[in-house]
């Protein structure tokens, strides 16, 4: 069993050395250099457990003092570890969302060791843009988002130009990169 540090530590040199180092989300930075970042590790062993972690998370999210979390990545180590039971969960993930009227308020971005692009090849390298050591959930505050959207041009292009970097680097160096993070837990 993956203990909390271990997932965190992993989680964090992903967003930092990854993330952050190749400017996937340009609006990482911010809360990265803020702390601002909320790490936690789920320890849920099923997907009742995870449930009532991440309900904890997203009603803790919305609570929060957004100066001091803005963000927060839900960390999966012990759950979900097949891709596919992970993608399906992100139905009840909108569900919940839904249920705990957080519309318009927190959305949630889906990373997964195997994550896979549904018109891509598995060993598609542009499938590591969200690929990660283990299964998460980044919960974002959608007026982040707004603010962080206009002060940065072209967002639509950003998923392109994150494929377009990875192609560059190769897959060897995208699984190097990955691995050194799994190293981590």
């Amino acid at each position: 069993m993956v203990s909390d540090g271990q997932a965190i530590a992993a989680a964090r040199c992903w967003v930092e050395q990854v993330v952050i180092k190749h400017n996937f989300c340009p609006f990482a930075h911010k809360p990265a250099r803020n702390n601002s970042i909320r790490y936690a590790a789920s320890q849920a062993q099923d997907t009742d457990g995870l449930v009532d972690d991440l309900i904890n998370e997203l009603i803790l999210l919305r609570d929060a003092d957004h100066t001091k979390t803005e963000t927060t990545v839900l960390v999966v180590a012990n759950c979900l570890q097949n891709f596919d039971d992970y993608n399906p969960f992100l139905d009840l993930v909108d569900v919940l969302i839904e249920q705990f009227n957080l519309q318009g308020i927190i959305q949630v971005a889906s990373f997964h060791p195997d994550y896979q692009f549904a018109d891509l090849d598995k060993e598609d390298v542009c499938n590591y843009t969200n690929r990660t050591p283990y299964p998460m959930f980044h919960l974002i505050l959608e007026d982040s988002i707004e603010r962080a959207r206009d002060t940065y041009p072209d967002v639509e292009m950003i998923p392109q130009n994150n494929m377009r970097l990875l192609q560059q680097l190769g897959l060897d160096e995208a699984k190097k990169q990955l691995a050194a993070c799994c190293k981590k837990a």
